[in-house]
């Protein structure tokens, strides 16, 4: 078996979730994880437009906190596989926990695949969160908040992938999920009906699904951070058999074309609205 550090040390993909920042009052504050997996911790407040914000596709388990003073909760969101709307309130603060990719922590007895699209309450889900829920909803500064749930996690595990869907995380995170199936084969050993077999019990799709989202992260990454972007190259790059797939295809995950995207990234200064701590 190996640990979800390997995994981190080979992904190339940084999740991203480009509109819970741009829904954010101000500041969308972030802070690094000491626990392996863990990928970072975020808050935020929610302005207007966060009422019709999405979650984008991203491989990963959220715990999301709402600190709304007369009624808080916590929601533990699986990844989605296409632009759904999270449900934000305006003037509410959220903190959230997101996990490595794929990574599923031993504090929720559930299937892989039932995470996936699905949502489901913290405390339903893990009734021992309850000391930990009621110190994050009631700090009122976000490195308080990080602590609380580091030293809750610090005595928690996840998980751990098989050797096989190890390498084929690693592989696909590589080639920016710009794969041929029949290539896990040959890299591999197995037949492709055992690796999809194994991935969708420990990572809760098909590998295709999961292909799917790296492209998605990848054009998101590229998008934000390079200063010009064609996206007919970027289409190539990413193995779309024309332009106009990758253009659909973005849409449907993103909820917006990759140019109104862009022009919105710029627009907002988005890089510069994310603090790190």
């Amino acid at each position: 078996m190996l640990s979800v550090s390997v995994i981190d040390q080979v992904s190339c993909i940084h999740s991203k979730q480009p509109w819970f920042v741009l829904s954010a009052e101000q500041d969308f504050s972030v802070s690094p994880s000491f626990q392996p997996e863990i990928s970072h911790y975020y808050r935020f407040d929610a302005d207007k437009s966060a009422e019709t914000a999405f979650a984008i596709p991203d491989g990963c388990v959220d715990i999301v906190f709402d600190c709304d003073e007369s009624n808080p909760v916590a929601r533990v969101c699986g990844t989605t596989l296409e632009a759904t709307n999270p449900e934000f309130i305006h003037r509410h603060r959220y903190f959230g926990v997101r996990f490595e990719t794929g990574i599923i922590s031993d504090l929720f007895d559930i299937g892989a695949e039932d995470l996936v699209e699905h949502q489901f309450n913290l405390l339903d889900m893990a009734p021992k969160a309850q000391k930990m829920f009621e110190q994050v909803v009631d700090a009122k500064c976000f490195s308080d908040q990080v602590s609380v749930a580091e030293s809750f996690f610090s005595s928690k595990g996840s998980r751990q992938f098989s050797a096989l869907s190890a390498m084929v995380i690693r592989y696909i995170c590589e080639q920016k999920g710009n794969i041929r199936l029949a290539d896990l084969e040959e890299l591999t050993g197995y037949t492709l009906r055992t690796i999809q077999r194994l991935f969708r019990d420990e990572i809760g799709m098909s590998p295709k699904a999961f292909c799917r989202i790296i492209r998605c992260q990848s054009a998101i990454y590229d998008i934000n951070h390079k200063q010009q972007v064609v996206f007919s190259d970027l289409a190539c790059d990413l193995g779309f058999s024309d332009q106009s797939h990758f253009l659909r295809e973005f849409k449907r995950l993103v909820s917006e074309t990759p140019l109104r995207y862009q022009n919105q990234v710029k627009s907002e200064a988005y890089l510069n609205r994310i603090r790190y701590y």
